[in-house]
């Protein structure tokens, strides 16, 4: 198996990863959005509104 971030050789203490510089590559992609796909349901994109409102209103 390889790592999905540099493609090196998994180890397994950090599997899937190869070390903890390239896992926490992939939380930062995580906490950036980069994994992320529409949602085709309008419910699910109403409900991600309004959260977002939400949190949006308890920071100001």
């Amino acid at each position: 198996m390889s790592c999905p971030i540099c493609k090196k050789d998994t180890e397994p203490r950090y599997r899937p990863f190869c070390s903890k510089r390239c896992a926490d590559v992939d939380l930062g992609k995580w906490l950036g959005g980069d994994y992320s796909f529409a949602a085709q349901d309008p419910e699910d994109q109403q409900e991600a509104l309004e959260e977002i409102d939400k949190l949006s209103s308890q920071l100001h």
